[in-house]
């Protein structure tokens, strides 16, 4: 191939990546992740070699980033512009302290929560992320199987690798399904009938990326990639299941004059509740409650939809007292310790939603990655509770943290 027709398709791709919430070369077998692990086990890199080795869960984004090609490891940890959002959810954090508490008997410690009328034994919920056969050949069912071994709320991306029916039989039960919505109505109406006919409880209206982003990172890594990608960007390969059968209109993933209207025909539409993810303000989250949303995921894409500069755990109290206990809110983005989620729900939150942490997982050793990453973040928010002398979920109160002044 000439040295012009592979820039040529580098540009190609860069575009297409920049415009798209999904990423290709999504069906092809490029890597076994654990056997590509070995490769890197032992060599004085401090990389670890199996996921029972692993201290937190940073020593999976290490793995991550060297057993992926670089432009789906710069897909993955893109943010806007300089990343600099990406930074500031996890600063954020920095703003207030634990209140540790004494003398309180805590041999027994309950994670569960309820969340819009289930019962699930911890607050943990495993976000929606798109194309994850880019990272590893076992995709979505690996992380429904962890979320069925783990017994963890999975949400489903609608642009997924891999079908709501195929990811509801691995979880064992219907899964949460979110929607990013596009320009045809009746196509929207299809896969939210899709999802409701699989049997899913709720939709995830996601509202935060109209208009793309400055994904700069995902730039610059996709440059570093010498592989030649043009097979797998074509409109065979950029294949997204929950849309078979339909003809979705060319770049026409999201729908830039979405209003309020839309929310309540949504909501008019499916038995399903429906919840917005993105919502980051208390005049929105004020809107949701009025317009009949049954639930808010504060959210700003992991720091990879606007570029705000502002952290959602900053967000998550104005939204809260917006809102009045009318509707759950859940909050994403930067959640990495657990102290991360037992400030959030010290705050009010009802539950917190993962994305990264388990794509490293998933990318560094498949289902048993995910897990090990769930187990992780389980092991730490209960030691978290025990130190402040918590011992349920209500107990959590914002008299267990301080704000820095």
């Amino acid at each position: 191939m000439m040295r012009e027709d592979v820039n040529e398709n580098r540009r190609q791709l860069l575009k297409w990546l920049a415009g798209s919430p999904t990423l290709a070369c999504v069906g092809l077998p490029l890597f076994s992740a654990p056997q590509t692990v070995r490769r890197y086990a032992g060599k004085g890199d401090g990389l670890i070699a199996s996921p029972e080795d692993a201290i937190n869960v940073f020593d999976f984004e290490r793995i991550a980033e060297s057993v992926l090609p670089p432009a789906h490891w710069g897909y993955m940890a893109t943010g806007t512009d300089n990343d600099a959002t990406i930074q500031a959810n996890r600063d954020g954090f920095l703003k207030w302290r634990l209140r540790p508490r004494r003398l309180v008997d805590v041999s027994k410690i309950d994670m569960s929560v309820d969340v819009l009328g289930k019962r699930w034994p911890t607050p943990i919920v495993i976000a929606p992320t798109s194309s994850n056969l880019a990272f590893h050949p076992d995709g979505e069912i690996a992380v429904a199987l962890a979320a069925k071994a783990k017994k963890h709320l999975q949400v489903l991306s609608n642009v997924a690798s891999t079908s709501i029916e195929d990811v509801n039989a691995a979880r064992g039960e219907p899964v949460w399904f979110q929607l990013y919505p596009i320009a045809s109505w009746d196509v929207t109406k299809s896969v939210v009938s899709r999802a409701e006919k699989a049997g899913c409880p709720a939709i995830v209206l996601t509202v935060d990326l109209f208009g793309g982003s400055n994904r700069e990172t995902l730039k610059r890594f996709a440059m570093k990639d010498t592989r030649d990608c043009t097979a797998c960007h074509s409109d065979e390969r950029q294949h997204t299941p929950n849309y078979d059968g339909l003809e979705r209109p060319a770049n026409d993933t999201y729908q830039t004059t979405l209003t309020w209207d839309f929310a309540r025909r949504l909501r008019d539409s499916t038995s399903m509740k429906v919840l917005i993810k993105g919502i980051v303000t208390p005049e929105d989250a004020a809107l949701a409650a009025e317009n009949g949303i049954d639930g808010i995921i504060v959210s700003n894409h992991g720091g990879r939809a606007e570029a705000s500069r502002r952290a959602t755990i900053e967000c998550l109290p104005e939204v809260l007292d917006a809102v009045s206990g009318r509707i759950p809110v859940l909050i994403d983005s930067g959640f990495r310790r657990g102290t991360d989620f037992f400030t959030a729900l010290a705050l009010g939150a009802t539950a917190v939603c993962i994305g990264r942490p388990y794509l490293w997982g998933l990318a560094s050793f498949g289902q048993a990655g995910v897990e090990a990453v769930l187990d992780i973040l389980r092991e730490e928010l209960q030691l978290v509770m025990m130190q402040s002398g918590t011992r349920s979920i209500p107990e959590i109160t914002p008299k267990n943290i301080v704000a820095v002044v």
